[in-house]
């Protein structure tokens, strides 16, 4: 028999897809700087040491710490001595730097207004709220029968 209503996992899999996708193409229109996903993670939560940095971005220790330092270097970022370990740093935004991301994200919206019509600027702020509530919230135990993925960056 067939069925006229999409696939409910292939849509919820097809919505990683197409905001991967997205901000693939934010990223082609206009220069964003190396270190905006890690001033994004600072400002989402907070000062970080560099190991945690690393974790949540997925790369290396040394190859955060070098961008750090770079992000350091253009007044971006600051690195304190983390108050719980003397050999360690903690990393937060400065003014600068949650600046910078200020406008990386201004400038997305731009270029994300730029393409939608007045009746999917209306959606706006349903999309938004649902991919929120995606993120936000934490999946639920794997149940039976399930597979769990480990994913990159950015899933396609």
């Amino acid at each position: 028999m067939y069925n006229d209503q999409p696939d409910e996992v292939a849509v919820a899999g097809d919505l990683v897809t197409q905001a991967s996708r997205l901000v693939r193409t934010m990223r082609q229109l206009h220069a964003v700087p190396a270190g905006a996903r890690v001033l994004s993670i600072l400002d989402q939560h907070g000062p970080l040491g560099v190991s945690a940095l690393a974790e949540l971005d997925r790369c290396s220790q040394p190859s955060m710490t070098a961008l750090v330092r770079r992000l350091a270097d253009a007044g971006l970022v600051d690195k304190q001595q983390h108050p719980d370990d003397a050999r360690a740093a903690l990393v937060s935004l400065t003014p600068t730097g949650h600046d910078e991301l200020d406008d990386v994200r201004r400038r997305n919206g731009h270029a994300v207004l730029a393409r939608l019509t007045p009746d999917q600027r209306d959606r706006l702020e349903d999309a938004v709220a649902l991919l929120r509530d995606v993120v936000d919230h934490p999946a639920p135990a794997p149940t039976e029968g399930s597979t769990s993925a480990t994913t990159s960056r950015e899933d396609s």
